[in-house]
């Protein structure tokens, strides 16, 4: 049983795994785009995630833990300037894995992690009071009935239904 055992071993040892992924998300940050195979893609995406929500963050602290973990300076300031205020709306998700095929080599199964661009959309909150509920001894005003409405057909509108008739 593997309990309290997350995560791929990826058949690495744990230092060349954690050096590995460090590379991967200044990599993935950098460029907002990577392609690498479905299981590294799917490591790479909760450690990407945690990036974004350190970036959105903005403190001293959460810069500090962000470098500590990402390779490039810059790419850190990257990551605070541009990247994090374009999820500030979003509770998280910041990510999309689009799987491509395999690899002709060697046939491992390929992915597109990339950041999401579009904007959420927000939902209204619904109302918590329902229509169904009607204080007792009130009636409800009934609803006015909707006629439609007949457009008139013009004589040339009648001659062209009839050409086209035989055709049908």
């Amino acid at each position: 049983m593997r309990h309290n055992k997350a995560g791929r071993r990826l058949g690495r040892t744990t230092s060349h795994r954690i050096a590995m992924f460090r590379n991967m998300v200044t990599s993935f940050l950098s460029h907002e785009k990577i392609t690498t195979t479905d299981a590294k893609a799917k490591e790479l995406r909760s450690i990407a995630e945690k990036m974004v929500t350190l970036g959105k963050k903005g403190d001293l602290h959460a810069m500090r833990q962000a470098a500590s973990y990402i390779r490039d300076k810059k790419v850190v300031t990257k990551l605070f300037t541009s990247i994090a205020p374009r999820f500030k709306d979003r509770a998280g998700g910041y990510t999309r894995i689009i799987k491509l095929g395999i690899r002709p080599g060697d046939n491992a199964p390929l992915s597109v992690i990339e950041l999401v661009e579009e904007q959420l959309e927000t939902k209204a909150p619904k109302k918590s009071a329902s229509k169904k509920t009607a204080p007792v001894g009130q009636k409800t005003a009934p609803k006015p009935e909707v006629v439609p409405q007949v457009e008139e057909v013009t004589a040339s509108q009648e001659v062209e239904a009839k050409a086209l008739e035989p055709m049908l």
